[in-house]
């Protein structure tokens, strides 16, 4: 494992700044009430004290508003409510989100029919726009979900950076096993609780402690390299856990982001969940494939080029510790 590539790194840390911190998807909400008749729910990532980001809803030209938008500002998010009619409902219509191409925000979009099917779709910048399905398909709700989890642990470089110092570690397929498993039913048990809605974080201090837990592997990384041994590294799998049980709760915050109604949370749950283990296992997956074509190849690396993935984890692991524990005191607005 001692020839993963410095170049992942690099590009693990040239990324950082921007990856840091969970992507928030905007999330948009259409639940027909009555016959054209649509009460609309639009919450948008927050940006500070009254603000937020740029986008908005635009609904097809003949929609009359029943009622005026009523704006708050609810954990961070910035949140609208109001009451649409379209002559016909909004089968076949087209809505599109402005503003959605300059940004690297997704959307979750949930239309809620008075029958009670529903359509699941996710906008991204590449696709501002849907059309309301006048059948939805069953599928493209698993296929939504499962790609917001894959996305999530994909564009979380904070988990990534701790599975890398996990792998850094552990020295035995067995082992890694284990190790992987532990954090993944940590993660499951702790997503589970908080996206239901049994436990929750505030996610300042979650966030810091998210960060300490990839700083605390970067010691244990140096004592691999020494020779050493210590509980970490005797038993990786342990840490694993404990530190897995963190980092659910950082997942649901990006589940739970969505303003997802009760009614799709258990089935939300499970897709998402099993949409990052298959990014959890890409990543793994990518990093060992990698180390066994060096291997293969005989490829030399520098010694300071065999340092730098865990040094890397132990650095950023450290400024993200730093960082977010003085914005957690409120040095940092």
């Amino acid at each position: 494992m001692k020839r993963i590539s410095f170049i992942l790194t690099f590009l693990l840390v040239i990324t950082s700044a921007a990856l840091a911190h969970e992507v928030r998807p905007a999330y948009l909400e259409l639940r027909e009430t009555a016959a054209e008749t649509y009460d609309v729910l639009w919450k948008v990532p927050g940006l500070g004290d009254n603000l937020r980001l740029g986008l908005y809803v635009e609904l097809p030209a003949d929609c009359v508003n029943v009622t005026e938008p009523r704006a708050v500002m609810v954990n961070g998010a910035f949140a609208q409510r109001w009451t649409v009619k379209r002559a016909g409902g909004l089968a076949g219509s087209t809505i599109h989100i402005a503003g959605l191409q300059s940004t690297a925000t997704d959307v979750l979009v949930r239309l809620e029919r008075l029958d009670g099917t529903t359509q699941v779709t996710r906008l991204m910048p590449s696709s501002p726009s849907f059309v309301v399905e006048a059948v939805p398909d069953r599928w493209r709700l698993a296929e939504t979900y499962l790609r917001l989890g894959t996305d999530h642990i994909l564009k979380g470089v904070d988990h990534l950076l701790f599975v890398l110092g996990l792998l850094l570690i552990v020295g035995n397929r067995w082992m890694l096993l284990k190790t992987i498993t532990a954090f993944t039913v940590a993660h499951s048990i702790t997503l589970a609780v908080a996206t239901l809605g049994f436990a929750s974080a505030p996610l300042p201090p979650l966030n810091a402690a998210i960060a300490l837990s990839i700083l605390f592997l970067g010691p244990e990384i140096v004592r691999v390299w020494r020779g050493e041994t210590s509980l970490t590294i005797r038993y990786p799998w342990v840490v694993a856990f404990a530190f897995g049980l963190l980092h659910g709760f950082g997942f649901a915050s990006g589940l739970k982001a969505t303003g997802l109604p009760q009614a799709d949370i258990a089935w939300a749950l499970l897709l998402f969940n099993v949409g990052v283990e298959i990014g959890q296992l890409l990543f793994v997956f990518l990093i060992l494939g990698m180390a066994r074509s060096y291997r293969q190849l005989e490829i030399r690396w520098p010694r300071w080029a065999l340092a730098l993935p865990g040094y890397t984890v132990g650095t950023l692991g450290a400024y993200w510790t730093i960082q977010r524990t003085v914005m957690l005191l409120g040095f940092i607005r």
